[in-house]
């Protein structure tokens, strides 16, 4: 460096930073074996705070503003130099500018699947992705716990650490959530403000503060959603007969309208078409029929006119034991549901066989 330039470095008289970039969290200003002039001019901007560092101790710190640098504006660094009578002379100290915008859009992501139990679907894993915005409220001890002596502390040093923290503390707050996986979508907000107040205390220790934690997708492995796509499918459908059928003649639509095959390709291939259709509806009709046997039929019960008066309902047992006793004969009329009209005994497909096997009456003795 020439004598010029040790000269002019030796009197700074102005104290700024522009910032031309969008990451910068932290700048220290360059000058010359760091003399600042006293009275110097220091303008910390909005969405700015500088730091004063004296020695490797943090010394005085200035909120937006314009500044003249005596003694009265360096009230910690007046108390470290001793300037108990004035000084007029250039002094030594580092200037920090903390950059106290919102730095917005930083992402996070599980880096691997993360294991979990469902109520629905049992042990499952999930990826899950998100945004997250942070902004430095504590100059102070942002510079003393992360920045230390780096003099261009951009974003991308700290949120490899900050993304690790949300990932930790938003899988503890899913697998104590107990939320099933498919209702996960509809409580995006609610998994997004729990998970933001866990985080915003780890984030406090370093100075910086979470504005804005969102979840923005969770998803399962790809075999798994192409299992549920099948299983809506399926539900979509209904039913399956009806679902075959209709592709089976959409199969054959396409055949016929297929000129390559020729006409024995095109009657092989319907006969084909539809010996699978009937294997198809065979093969659901059995997977449909119900494990269960059929409901036992009703038992039959018939009316009778014994001595002029309507009797009964009797079922087949009774009447064949009054038929056995003689309390009924061929010529008792009876009736059961679906008759037209009385019938007697003896006429009776149901009935009949009871009198062949009836003996005839004892005859007399005598």
């Amino acid at each position: 460096m020439g004598i010029w330039s040790k000269l002019r470095g030796e009197f700074v008289d102005i104290i700024e930073w522009l910032d031309t970039t969008q990451n910068t969290m932290a700048y220290r200003f360059e000058r010359y074996n760091n003399e600042i002039k006293y009275g110097a001019k220091l303008t910390v901007r909005e969405s700015q705070v500088a730091v004063f560092i004296n020695e490797g101790q943090l010394a005085d710190v200035f909120m937006p503003g314009m500044y003249t640098l005596t003694t009265e504006n360096l009230p910690i660094l007046s108390t470290l130099k001793g300037w108990k009578y004035g000084f007029n002379s250039p002094f030594k100290a580092e200037v920090y500018f903390v950059n106290t915008k919102q730095f917005t859009d930083l992402k996070w992501g599980t880096p691997n699947p993360v294991m979990l139990r469902d109520p629905e679907f049992g042990p499952i894993r999930i990826r899950a992705f998100g945004t997250y915005a942070i902004q430095v409220t504590d100059a102070a001890k942002f510079i003393r716990g992360i920045v230390g002596t780096d003099g261009n502390f951009t974003s991308e040093k700290i949120t490899e650490q900050l993304k690790n923290i949300a990932i930790t503390r938003f899988v503890d707050v899913i697998g104590e959530s107990r939320i099933p996986i498919l209702d996960l979508a509809a409580n995006y907000n609610e998994l997004s403000a729990y998970c933001g107040n866990k985080i915003r205390p780890d984030f406090d220790e370093y100075g910086i503060s979470l504005t804005k934690f969102l979840v923005s997708n969770i998803s399962l492995p790809q075999n798994v959603e192409e299992a549920l796509d099948k299983r809506s499918s399926m539900g979509i459908i209904g039913d399956m007969n009806k679902y075959i059928q209709y592709q089976t003649g959409e199969s054959l639509t396409a055949a016929a309208n297929n000129p390559s095959g020729g006409g024995a390709a095109s009657g092989m291939g319907m006969g084909m078409g539809f010996a699978m259709a009937n294997q198809m509806m065979n093969s659901v009709g059995q997977a449909s029929s119900p494990s269960t046997p059929p409901p036992v039929p009703p038992t039959l019960s018939f009316f009778a006119v014994i001595n002029g008066q309507q009797a009964g309902p009797f079922d087949l047992s009774t009447l064949k034991t009054m038929i056995q006793n003689n309390q009924i004969n061929r010529e008792t009329l009876l009736w059961r549901q679906g008759m037209e009209s009385w019938k007697a005994a003896g006429q009776m497909p149901e009935i009949e066989p009871y009198f062949s096997t009836t003996p005839p009456p004892i005859p007399p003795i005598g």
